[in-house]
């Protein structure tokens, strides 16, 4: 085997000795503020790209099924990281159906919105 070949299960190597090191909290908080972030673009929310792209971006279609899947998410790790970890993450998913519902031409009836049937209504 040339050290060529060997590079990349070094690699690998490494990148699991790092993730093993890494708290489950972390993995799970760090996880939910991609999906945050992505749910936050599909809104509309982003800033303005330099291509001027920013509510451009809107897809309430795919913001929908990122802010259902955090909030499954959330509502399912919130038992196993804590309060302390589980309350920013609440706020940013309530945060983010709100504004889902404020951007939608026609919002959802109240339990009926993104990540609702985990959550409850969001008013």
């Amino acid at each position: 085997m040339s050290s060529e070949e060997s590079v990349p299960a070094e690699a690998i190597a490494d990148v699991t000795r790092d993730i093993a090191e890494v708290p489950a909290v972390e993995v799970i908080t760090s996880s939910a503020v991609h999906l945050m972030s992505a749910a936050a673009v599909k809104c509309g929310l982003a800033e303005d790209t330099a291509e001027g792209r920013g509510a451009d971006l809107q897809d309430l279609d795919e913001a929908r099924k990122l802010i259902t899947a955090l909030a499954g998410f959330v509502t399912g790790a919130a038992t196993v990281i804590g309060d302390h970890h589980a309350r920013p993450l609440r706020d940013g998913l309530r945060s983010l159906q709100l504004a889902f519902r404020e951007a939608s031409e026609y919002p959802d009836a109240p339990g009926e919105g993104p990540g609702e049937k985990f959550t409850g209504p969001v008013r």
